[in-house]
């Protein structure tokens, strides 16, 4: 009798239609195939393993393991515990070990999965035993041939056909060629010692990261505490036990697996906080945990990425209109059109942040009367450099709205300009206190030309018409403007 396969589980052993399936729980039948000597290095052997993730659900994994026993000339090893989303295409395999020469012949990744429908499969045509127990515990042995596994095992004993036998099946050993986990099997020369440390690096999907930010700000809307968490998924098919993490923010080309000559280098540890030491690689950057970190199967992790208290911030209002508006006649082009409220932070070292932020999500928090936090909104952030400005879309104002009307729209042949037209932008402000509006009007050609304004406009760029409107407590402000452009 076999040895049961954790009924190769049960609940898996459900799924086939006779019942539990039992093997031998042994190897020994792939191991007799081959007659080259056989070893296993599994993730037990580890002395080290990196981690390096990235944006777009890629991760470079490095391992370091010890290897005993290997015999001069050719083997084969069994390189157990690799993830099941490996590109096996970006496996590279070398010798630590001075002096050492171990020189990869054959690479093989064995996919072929133990389950019950597979371990049946390999025994189509074959002689089994069936065991049923009865009500008092007692075994009976049924000798059957396997005739089909579609939809269902059918049997032939005795001359009957036998359908859904409700018993457990036995097999006699482990089909050649199936593995209960991913595995890579290469077939190595080797002219060193029989104790080598050996580094194996891979690329896997399924591992990727991504940053969130969590903003505080003050009553005022003045000044800010930020924090930014990494979060790193896990659904590799693998764990990593006390790993070195690093990550790369950027967008890296994937036409090809060139990653894998990238090197994972090795940062200096940064003083806590924060948890992350940042620094430029290639045109990226790099973010190295200051210490090791366990990696789990299935698991989502959160680290903290970076801490500033009080930076500065801006509240703005702004009015954004739409290039299309000038192309024809339309009149009142929207009424009750709510304002943008935009909140600014410089990512500058004197104004407490000043490193490389990674793209993600940032949250804004502020305080009410009471003293309780309260959600106020979130927007997502592009890559970062140091000294740019931040400008997060939080919402839309309540108590301030505006109506867009075209007041004119005519032909004109005064050249290079062929249409002018006419608009106000009537702004409402319901709250007991004054606002400013920045009203930003986006032309359609950058050939324009302004010919009336109330109040006085600013060109931001060849496209771009810019009005800072105050607007009184519980009042109303009209912006009024006239051009002349290039359809």
């Amino acid at each position: 009798m076999g040895v049961a396969v954790g009924a190769v589980s049960t609940a898996v052993g459900a799924a086939v239609a006779a019942g539990t399936v039992s093997v031998p729980a042994d190897h020994a039948s792939r191991a007799e195939s081959s007659p080259l000597p056989r070893l296993d290095s599994s993730p037990e052997s580890r002395r080290e393993v990196a981690v390096t993730a990235y944006n777009n659900n890629l991760a470079l994994v490095r391992e370091t393991r010890d290897l005993d026993g290997l015999p001069h000339g050719e083997l084969d090893l069994n390189f157990l515990g690799v993830p099941a989303m490996i590109n096996p295409r970006t496996v590279a395999l070398r010798s630590l070990t001075p002096g050492a020469e171990l020189a990869v012949l054959e690479q093989n990744y064995e996919f072929d999965l133990t389950s019950p429908s597979r371990l049946l499969e390999k025994y189509l045509g074959q002689e089994l035993e069936l065991v049923e127990t009865d009500q008092n515990l007692n075994d009976r042995t049924t000798r059957a041939t396997l005739l089909s596994t579609n939809g269902g095992n059918v049997y032939r004993s005795g001359g009957k056909i036998l359908v859904g036998h409700p018993g457990r099946i036995v097999l006699p050993s482990l089909p050649e060629g199936l593995y209960s986990k991913p595995a890579l099997v290469w077939r190595l020369s080797n002219s060193g010692p029989s104790a080598q440390q050996i580094e194996a690096s891979y690329l896997t999907e399924g591992l990727s990261w991504s940053a969130d930010y969590v903003a505080v700000a003050d009553p005022g809307t003045t000044r800010a505490d930020l924090t930014g968490w990494v979060t790193l998924d896990n659904h590799s098919g693998a764990s990593y036990q006390a790993a070195l993490l690093k990550l790369i923010a950027g967008e890296v080309q994937r036409v090809t697996q060139v990653l894998r000559e990238m090197a994972v280098q090795e940062g200096a540890a940064a003083a806590r906080p924060p948890s992350f030491a940042e620094q430029p690689f290639f045109e990226y950057h790099l973010y190295t945990l200051d210490r090791r970190t366990d990696i789990h199967e299935n698991q989502t992790k959160q680290l903290r990425l970076l801490e500033a208290h009080r930076i500065p911030i801006v509240k703005k209002l702004m009015l954004a209109g739409d290039a299309s508006q000038f192309r024809g006649r339309f009149g009142t082009i929207v009424e009750n059109l709510p304002v943008s409220v935009v909140v600014e932070m410089r990512n500058a070292k004197e104004a407490g942040l000043g490193i490389p932020l990674p793209a993600g999500v940032v949250r804004l928090y502020q305080q009410d009367r009471d003293g309780a936090q309260q959600f106020a909104g979130e927007d997502r952030i592009q890559h970062t450099p140091r000294d740019e400005t931040l400008k997060l879309r939080m919402g839309s104002a309540f108590d301030v709205v505006a109506d867009r009307i075209q007041t004119d729209w005519r032909k004109i042949n005064v050249l290079p300009y062929d249409a002018e037209a006419a608009f106000e932008i009537r702004i409402r402000n319901h709250k007991d206190s004054p606002v400013t509006v920045l009203v930003s009007e986006a032309l359609p050609h950058a050939e324009w030309k302004l010919l009336e304004q109330t109040p006085e406009g600013k060109k931001v760029d060849a496209r771009t018409l810019e009005f800072e409107v105050p607007v009184p407590a519980n009042g109303k402000a009209t912006v009024r403007y006239r051009v002349a452009l290039k359809m």
